[in-house]
């Protein structure tokens, strides 16, 4: 089924293209300026100096529930710094193109996922991802996003994007995703 959709996605994205490049004029659009380059980050907040209530249900999801369109939907994760929860510039960035997405297609739930990298306890992975899912759902919030739209879930270090060790695994782990609730 999911080879099915990626063909009708594959098949609706060759058809719009060609209709673009069939209705395109001749002229030649306009140079754009290159965006200028984002502020310095604030300095991030330590998770273990700083108590943070977890007083917001998230409701549980079952394997199957979820549909991985986050490339397809234009949903794109963004990443946390090392034992860290707050968001960056370039997070709130990505969540704002993630929050245009959404006011687009109003009728859609999105399950967000908090993940982090394999050092530290079970325990403490697992409420750090609930700590970094619930910082991407209160800034969509923020944005203007109906909160019941918007569920979250922490897997904690049980499901790395990359498997090998290093700092440079690690930074891709320390995620949220958003995925399209089926």
């Amino acid at each position: 089924m999911k080879k099915s959709r990626c063909f009708a996605f594959a098949s609706a994205l060759a058809l719009l293209l060609a209709v673009a490049v069939g209705c395109s004029s001749t002229t030649k659009p306009a140079p754009v300026a290159p965006a200028p380059p984002p502020p310095a980050a604030p300095a991030a907040t330590d998770v273990s100096r700083q108590p943070q209530p977890l007083g917001v249900e998230s409701q549980p999801v079952q394997s199957g529930d979820v549909a991985d369109l986050q490339e397809v939907a234009g949903l794109k994760r963004i990443n946390f710094a090392y034992n860290q929860f707050t968001l960056e510039d370039q997070a709130r960035v990505v969540l704002e193109q993630n929050a245009v997405y959404l006011r687009r297609h109003p009728a859609e739930k999105i399950v967000i996922e908090g993940h982090c990298d394999e050092r530290g306890s079970d325990e403490y992975n697992l409420a750090l991802g609930e700590r970094r899912a619930l910082a991407a759902k209160n800034y969509l919030v923020s944005l203007g996003i109906a909160a019941e739209r918007l569920s979250i879930i922490s897997y904690g270090e049980e499901k790395p994007l990359v498997t090998t060790s290093g700092e440079e695994a690690w930074a891709q782990n320390r995620r949220a995703e958003f995925k399209v609730a089926r």
